[in-house]
């Protein structure tokens, strides 16, 4: 029989963003937002229940429990240390930000620092969200701030029910999973944007300051997004390989599908690096081209002038000199100042510079 995802209703005070108590939101008594949920056969049982209660559903065997902790403080993780016992590093690595793509490993648990991304395709900056884990035998602990959207993680699970009798690693798995596909969308948008931009390079009334900014824009967001990227299917296949995520046998493949999403993100995102210098290469040589069309345009209409004035200074001047004063003179000044004009514009559109 399927398992339901549904969780049981509970009595459970509501959060401070007003969700309901089914949806497993709950405060802790320092104010932050807390969601917790428990599963028992592939089902689930409980939600919303306080941070008192996690050692009471650990207490049953086989049952599964999760804690979304949303910019907690100490006191929570001390609350926390009593229901699960974190390593001392382990908390104070959730309580920092900046933490670097890792994995540590302890006694009886492990401690992930992943980063949910997200491309603002106005600016072209990414957005970054650090998401910190906490992984027991029976229990996962998510830490990170507002930036991440959790209902997601929580449909990734609900979704997909038939995974559950593998534990923990089938929690683990929802948030490796969900986190890889935002990296990959955000790669994929920023390949959109690369390409558009290289399309504008060859538009007249798109070069400028415009496309420098942008892709100036587009390298920094990239540079971003290789950083929390990279690490990942290093990171990932350390994580499969940790005996507290137990993943073995059915979760194996959703595992490797994971992992093959993080490395052609990784791979991905380096190729885009060298697109971006491409971009910039060609910008500037674009740049050096007009600016040489400039010149020679600005140079082959001075030529045409100048031959002109030559003439014009010759038959002027205060001396006398055949035809001067006469009408075939000035009818042979015009004819030169006619003829050598035409003669350079002719010439000089033939090579292109006018």
């Amino acid at each position: 029989m399927a398992p339901d995802p549904s969780p049981e209703p509970v009595a459970s005070p509501r959060s401070t963003d007003g969700a309901p108590s089914g949806s497993g939101a709950a405060p802790t008594r320092s104010g932050t937002r807390l969601r917790t949920r428990a599963w028992e056969d592939g089902r689930a049982v409980a939600a919303g229940f306080p941070l008192a209660d996690v050692s009471d559903h650990l207490a049953v065997d086989g049952r599964l429990v999760w804690i979304d902790l949303v910019d907690p403080d100490e006191d929570d993780f001390a609350a926390l240390e009593d229901e699960i016992g974190p390593h001392e590093l382990a908390v104070e690595d959730a309580l920092h930000d900046g933490q670097r793509p890792k994995v540590d490993r302890y006694r009886d648990h492990l401690f992930t620092a992943l980063y949910d991304v997200e491309l603002d395709r106005t600016s072209g900056e990414v957005a970054t969200d650090e998401v910190k884990a906490i992984v027991t035998h029976r229990a996962l602990v998510t830490v990170h701030h507002d930036g991440f959207d959790v209902d997601r993680l929580e449909k990734a699970w609900d979704d997909s029910p038939d995974l559950a009798g593998h534990g923990v690693a089938w929690l683990l798995w929802g948030l490796l999973d969900r986190v890889a596909d935002r990296q990959h969308a955000c790669v994929d948008a920023l390949d959109d944007e690369l390409e558009a931009l290289a399309d504008d390079l060859f538009d007249p009334a798109r070069h400028g300051l415009d496309v420098q900014r942008r892709s100036f824009a587009l390298r920094q967001g990239l540079v971003r997004l290789r950083r929390v990227c990279v690490p990942m299917p290093d990171l990932l296949a350390s994580i499969v390989r940790d005996e507290h995520a137990g993943a073995r046998g059915d979760l194996q493949p959703y595992l490797r599908d994971v992992e093959d999403h993080v490395l052609r993100t990784a791979q991905q995102a380096d190729s885009l690096r060298d697109l971006v210098q491409t971009i910039l290469d060609t910008d500037l040589a674009l740049q050096s081209q007009r600016s040489n069309d400039v010149m020679k345009k600005v140079t082959s209409w001075a030529a045409v002038i100048a031959v002109p004035t030559a003439v014009t200074g010759f038959f002027g001047q205060n001396v006398p000199f055949p035809g001067s004063g006469q009408p075939w003179g000035a009818a042979l000044s015009a004819g030169l100042v006619l003829g050598s004009s035409v003669a350079l514009w002719i010439g000089f559109r033939r090579r292109d510079w006018l």
